[in-house]
C-alpha cells in the first residue's frame, strides 16, 4: 500500500473555474456563502442577539453549524461580536453598515422565494390599495425605472 501526502508528492489538481458572467454576484456569494450566512444577518438585521437567541430565531441550525457561520460572517465584517460577559467569554453579535446594505437583497430573496409558492399571502402589499409590490431597477439621476436586463441594465 502507497502512502499518500507523503513530502514531495504533487498537490492534486484543482478543476479549472471559468469566470463567471456576473462577477459582482460572484463576489457578493463569496463574500456571504449559503443559506445560513443569510438566515443570521436576516435575524442580526432586526436587532442584536446572542447565541441562544440566534438559534431559537433560525430553527433547524445546529450548533457548530451556527459557530462555523458567525466566524466568517465576523471575519466577512458582515457582523461583530460584542462581549457582554468575560468569565465566560460570551458575545452579541450585530449587523455591521456592510451587511445593512444586504438588507435590500434579502427583501428581494424573500420576495422571489414568496413568489414561487402556491400561497401569494407572503408577498409585501401596498398599504394603500393592497396590491402586490414589484421589485423594479431605478435610476435616480434619469428617474426612469427599468426591467431591459440587455438594453438599458448594465453591470460594470
Amino acid at each position: 500500500m502507497a502512502l499518500q501526502g507523503r513530502i514531495g508528492d504533487a498537490a492534486p489538481r484543482r478543476p479549472r473555474v471559468e469566470p463567471s458572467s456576473n462577477p459582482a454576484l460572484d463576489l457578493a456569494m463569496a463574500r456571504v456563502g449559503d443559506r445560513w450566512s443569510l438566515l443570521i444577518v436576516d435575524a442580526l438585521l432586526e436587532r442584536p442577539r446572542r447565541f441562544s437567541d440566534l438559534q431559537g430565531a433560525i430553527p433547524g441550525l445546529a450548533p457548530n453549524v451556527l459557530t462555523a457561520r458567525l466566524r466568517r460572517l465576523e471575519a466577512a465584517e458582515l457582523i461583530v461580536g460584542v462581549p457582554y460577559c468575560d468569565r465566560p467569554l460570551r458575545l452579541e453579535y450585530q449587523a455591521t453598515e456592510l451587511s445593512r446594505l444586504l438588507a435590500g437583497a434579502l427583501r428581494l430573496l424573500a420576495h422571489w422565494g414568496a413568489t414561487i409558492e402556491t400561497d401569494s399571502g407572503s408577498l409585501p402589499r401596498h398599504g394603500v390599495c393592497g396590491t402586490h409590490l414589484e421589485a423594479r431597477w431605478y435610476c435616480p439621476s434619469c428617474d426612469q425605472v427599468t426591467d431591459e436586463v440587455d438594453g438599458d441594465l448594465v453591470w460594470i
